[in-house]
C-alpha cells in the first residue's frame, strides 16, 4: 500500500482560536492539521502565538517536520505568547499588517473552531474574496456544528437579498479532517495573487 499523500497547496493559513480553555476534541483536530498539512509539504501560516489551537496547530507541524511561518503584531507578543520555535516569526506593528501578510503568504486558508479574532478573520478573508482582492480557496472547517451558526447567518443575507446568491461560491463548508484534505487536493486555477495595493 503506497503511503505517498495526496497533494496540498504549497501554503495554507490557518485562522483558530488562541483559547486554552476549549474541548479536547478541538485540541485533537487542531494538531491532526497541523502534522496532516507538514506530512503533505504544505507551509503552515498562521498568527505566531504559541496558546490554545494556533499553538497546537503549529508545534504539531514542526514537530512533524514542517516548515511554520507565524506572523504576529508587537503588542500581542506577551498575550499570545509568541512561538519562537517555528521557522520564521514575523514581528508586526499592527494587526492589519499581520492580517495582510498571511493573505499574501497563503494559497489556501482553513477555518478552524475559534473565537471572535477567527470570526474577525473569517469575514474579512471572505469579504476580501467577494471584492475580488483575492480568489484564492478558502475552507470552513465545521467541526461538530461549530460553525452551523455563522453559515446560517451568511445564508440569511443571501435570502434576504443582502448577498448574493453566486457568494455562497466564497467558501466550502469541509467537516472531517479527511474532507479538508480531500478539497485541499483538488486541482486549482492558478490564482492572481493579492492585490496589495487595495486592502
Amino acid at each position: 500500500m503506497s503511503s505517498i499523500l495526496p497533494s496540498a497547496p504549497a501554503s495554507v493559513c490557518v485562522y483558530c482560536g488562541s483559547s486554552n480553555a476549549v474541548a479536547d476534541k478541538y485540541k485533537q483536530v487542531a494538531q491532526q492539521v497541523g502534522s496532516g498539512l507538514a506530512a503533505r509539504g504544505s507551509r503552515v501560516i498562521y498568527g505566531g502565538g504559541h496558546v490554545g489551537l494556533m499553538g497546537i496547530v503549529a508545534e504539531s507541524a514542526i514537530k512533524a517536520g514542517g516548515t511554520v511561518i507565524g506572523i504576529i503584531p508587537e503588542h500581542l507578543r506577551a498575550q499570545e505568547v509568541q512561538f519562537d520555535g517555528v521557522t520564521k516569526l514575523h514581528v508586526v506593528p499592527d494587526m492589519h499588517t499581520r492580517k495582510r501578510m498571511m493573505v499574501e503568504h497563503a494559497d489556501a486558508f482553513v477555518i478552524l473552531p475559534g473565537g471572535l479574532g477567527t470570526l474577525d478573520e473569517a469575514f474579512e478573508i471572505l469579504t476580501w474574496k467577494k471584492l475580488g482582492l483575492h480568489n484564492k480557496l478558502v475552507l470552513i472547517f465545521n467541526q461538530d456544528g461549530y460553525w452551523d451558526e455563522f453559515i446560517a447567518l451568511f445564508d440569511k443575507t443571501i435570502t434576504e437579498g443582502f448577498s448574493r446568491p453566486a457568494d455562497r461560491n466564497l467558501f466550502r463548508e469541509v467537516k472531517t479532517v479527511d474532507e479538508m484534505f480531500a478539497v485541499l487536493a483538488e486541482p486549482v486555477i492558478a490564482d492572481r495573487g493579492v492585490l496589495t495595493n487595495r486592502l
